[in-house]
């Protein structure tokens, strides 16, 4: 696959610029460049959602014209946007086969087809599972399921790894090695230079809209790698003296949360079997169990986890999402167990979900009433009369996980939390 000068222009912006890109059968090759670079511009002239106003595609030794996606997929290209593109209210086969029924039907043939595209790449899907009930990783996989279900055959994966943890990383480079393998080429788009470097066989570098350069993985470094992301020398950090304090201000004391999203049953949970995560009928498993630490001012406290060992439901609770069954939360020395979202929110605690698309932001409305929606929780005071109401501000997605009438907490409010949690 090759791309050959091209050139794209957006009213006051030349998006791309004479940007020559060539990717080998079955290799990674991994795009790299800075925020506002031009990558996602050319992936979507890749893909066909948007056209050229200069410069050639070929594929497979074929000059081709793209104009629509469904123009790229018949030609065996899938991209895996960075922001995935899933119904949650249908299970993984419904998804897989939406748009492409025609393929392999909607039933025991689809089936079959996606058990053994799961199977041979490793991907561990589970066709009957609701999307709405799976973690990021595994909505990853769906996604690149998805593609390769259409055939495809250069895939293409816009920041894979933005919301992967290490374990999930070291997983997909595993699927992605099963995918080199068969002869797939892959184009791996991000800002994780170690990452980059790891998986790559090739390397290509933009800078403000056009190629600087290409570099060999096994001759190159992550600091030469961000030199020519920048066009400049990289400045030397300087070492800074510790900021932890004595004083504490988040105390988490013996918490208890249970599963399911309700107040404890007074029940406490004893596994079925080793390992397992399957609870018998009526009984209630324990998202946390006595959880106890201490953040200091000036810390910041990290977080790890395999996904689905509580993580979520201890930010939650932390925010007040999600009710505590048992144990106590205290900010700056004051209990805020039973506080609200909003109380939690106005006294100084912010929150900054792990899927903002889903949780965080108001995705149809300007960026300004996103951003106001998080930092005037309060309604507003009604006008005089005669005076013409305000309309009443739309709660943003991921409320309905409130125990509160207030929006989810999605960044911080004006006055500065002096402590934060780090969820890996």
């Amino acid at each position: 696959m090759e791309l050959t000068g091209i050139t794209k222009r957006f009213p006051g912006v030349v998006a791309n610029h004479d940007i020559h890109l060539t990717v080998r059968e079955g290799t990674v090759h991994a795009l790299v460049g800075e925020n506002g670079a031009g990558k996602s511009t050319l992936m979507k002239i890749l893909y066909g959602m948007q056209k050229p106003d200069e410069g050639t595609i070929v594929v497979d030794g074929e000059q081709v014209s793209f104009s629509s996606p469904a123009d790229a997929i018949a030609r065996g290209i899938g991209m895996v946007h960075q922001h995935f593109m899933l119904a949650d209210n249908l299970t993984v086969l419904e998804n897989v086969v939406l748009g492409s029924e025609k393929l392999y039907g909607i039933g025991g043939g689809a089936r079959k087809k996606i058990k053994e595209i799961s199977d041979r790449y490793g991907l561990g899907v589970r066709p009957d599972t609701l999307v709405e009930d799976l973690g990021v990783a595994d909505r990853q996989r769906v996604e690149i399921l998805k593609v390769l279900y259409r055939g495809a055959r250069h895939l293409i994966l816009d920041e894979p790894t933005a919301v992967l943890v290490p374990q999930e990383v070291d997983a997909l480079f595993a699927n992605l090695r099963e995918l080199k393998s068969e002869g797939i080429s892959v184009i791996f788009i991000s800002h994780k230079l170690g990452e980059v470097l790891s998986v790559a066989d090739d390397i290509t570098v933009i800078r403000r809209g056009t190629t600087v350069g290409t570099a060999v993985p096994a001759e190159t470094t992550s600091r030469q790698l961000a030199e020519m992301m920048v066009g400049s020398e990289l400045p030397t950090p300087e070492t800074a003296g510790s900021t932890v304090t004595d004083q504490p201000v988040v105390t988490v004391e013996n918490l208890t949360v249970y599963a399911g999203g309700g107040a404890s049953l007074g029940v406490e949970a004893e596994p079925v079997g080793p390992g397992s995560l399957v609870e018998a009928p009526g009984v209630v498993k324990k998202a946390l169990d006595d959880v106890t630490f201490t953040i200091h001012a000036g810390e910041v406290m990290g977080i790890a986890g395999v996904e689905g060992n509580g993580q979520t439901e201890l930010i939650d609770a932390l925010i007040g999402t999600k009710n505590a069954d048992s144990g106590t939360i205290a900010f700056l020395g004051e209990d805020i167990t039973p506080w609200p979202t909003r109380r939690r929110r106005e006294s100084g605690i912010g929150y900054i979900p792990e899927d903002r698309h889903r949780q965080g932001l108001l995705l149809e409305a300007p960026s300004g009433r996103t951003a106001s929606s998080a930092t005037s929780p309060r309604p507003p005071t009604p006008r005089a009369s005669g005076s013409t109401p305000r309309a009443r501000r739309p709660t943003p997605a991921g409320s309905s996980r409130s125990t509160t009438s207030a929006p989810p907490a999605s960044t911080s409010p004006p006055p500065p939390s002096p402590a934060a949690t780090s969820r890996s």
